[in-house]
């Protein structure tokens, strides 16, 4: 579908938001940077379902949220365009694809050790989902970065996440209090909108435009506030319950089940900052698996679409195998239920968060004094991203240190992924299968 650039798209079925939500399932590569990118192109600029402003709004809040914020922004825009299931099918589909590949990736990994095949395509791949990061925070920061005030608020996030080693929840405080301020004394320059307005033009109305009423199912209320809450805690409690009835409050699953939780819940910043919290959890107390087994897991999730969190599904099946959770001749099984198990419990808060806390969200729309914050905190995560590009960067082309050997071949394949991205607008999923045979034929020659 691709609107003219002065009439409003047709209605969106639920049907034709299906296909495109599993569409993204499948394309979602890139980390969260990637994914945004993805929907920003998708949803803003070719369909033209949401407007430039709402897509930011959306973002900013999921941004702040513990958890992966691109699953989270799929989750909000579907419950936007189309209620409750609109919601969950945005944001299960987001999941579920890679969730089915990790499953077989894992049972890969296990059953049959490294594979050359599988190391050259993984050869090629990151510094091609480098040069997608990088792309994404240039597209990002050319909209989100309109003067100079909020370039100096990426540029400090960028420093002291880079060389400082900030928490991300610090910084994104300090910059939702910059952004306070700046709303009160230079409300201006932390509009939602400001000097953006010339390219919300050129793209035409919106489905969901910058002046559409908030939807009536997305207008808030405690009768409703209260029953979602009450519906995702019984969610909760029941399968860890049954969980805990079936095996042992000790027993794997339910302690995967736990501890998932609490990572779902008491982490914020991104699966860079969860990460080292499931590390240390899952491999330095519970030891579902072992440190390089976790790293090998990070390099399959950095690789695979969806959600980099979606490790949590590696660690899951990891641990389940190792520990034989069903018995030695049901490996398999026991596995993939634990990666089914980790994933419930890691992505259920993200649902809750939304459809609670979205109709809330809706009714600050074009409030400067809730806006102005969020504008704050987008221009930091712009230096977040670039972060996250220098930290791919520097483990792709130096994997043993500065002191050790230069890649050059995967500095010449990401050098010519960043070419295609930025200089003849190819797409991701071309550019990644691209750069996958490259490191292919590397590794084999």
């Amino acid at each position: 579908m691709n609107p003219s650039d002065t009439d409003p798209p047709a209605e969106v079925s639920l049907r034709e938001a299906f296909a495109f939500w599993l569409k993204l399932g499948f394309i979602s590569f890139g980390g969260p940077a990637g994914q945004i990118s993805i929907m920003h192109q998708e949803l803003v600029e070719r369909r033209r379902w949401i407007s430039e402003q709402r897509f930011l709004h959306a973002l900013n809040y999921c941004m702040v949220l513990p958890g992966p914020e691109a699953q989270q922004l799929a989750t909000y825009i579907g419950w936007l365009m189309h209620r409750t299931w609109g919601g969950l099918v945005a944001g299960g589909l987001f999941v579920l694809p890679s969730l089915f590949i990790l499953i077989a990736l894992s049972w890969v990994y296990l059953a049959y050790g490294e594979l050359p095949a599988v190391a050259g395509l993984l050869y090629g791949i990151k510094p091609a989902v480098t040069a997608i990061v990088v792309f994404a925070a240039w597209r990002i920061g050319s909209r989100a970065l309109k003067n100079a005030w909020l370039w100096a608020i990426a540029v400090a996030a960028f420093v002291a996440i880079f060389a400082l080693h900030t928490p991300f929840p610090l910084i994104v405080l300090a910059a939702g209090l910059l952004g306070h301020l700046g709303g009160r004394y230079l409300p201006d320059r932390f509009a939602i909108g400001g000097g953006q307005g010339q390219g919300a033009a050129r793209l035409g109305p919106a489905l969901i435009d910058d002046d559409t009423p908030t939807p009536a199912h997305a207008r808030f209320s405690w009768p409703h506030a209260t029953r979602v809450l009450v519906v995702f805690v019984a969610l909760w409690v029941v399968v860890l319950g049954a969980l805990s009835l079936a095996f042992g409050w000790s027993a794997v699953l339910t302690q995967m089940g736990w501890f998932f939780t609490k990572a779902a819940l008491l982490t914020f910043g991104g699966a860079y900052a969860v990460l080292p919290y499931v590390y240390q959890g899952a491999v330095e107390h519970y030891q579902w698996l072992t440190g390089p087994q976790m790293i090998d897991g990070l390099a399959l999730g950095e690789t695979t679409p969806g959600p980099l969190i979606m490790v949590v599904a590696f660690v899951g099946f990891v641990g389940a195998w190792t520990h034989a959770v069903f018995g030695p001749d049901a490996l398999f099984a026991a596995g993939a239920a634990a990666a089914v198990v980790v994933t419930y419990f890691t992505f259920l808060p993200s649902f809750l968060f939304i459809l609670l806390g979205g109709p809330f969200i809706e009714t600050t729309h074009g409030k400067l004094q809730f806006t102005a914050p969020l504008t704050g905190i987008t221009a930091a995560v712009v230096g977040v991203i670039v972060n996250l590009a220098v930290f791919f960067a520097y483990h792709v082309l130096w994997p043993d240190g500065l002191a050790g050997r230069f890649e050059w071949p995967a500095a010449l394949i990401g050098a010519a992924a960043a070419v295609a991205l930025f200089g003849l607008r190819i797409g991701v999923i071309p550019v990644v299968l691209a750069a996958g045979l490259l490191g292919l034929v590397w590794q084999l020659l």
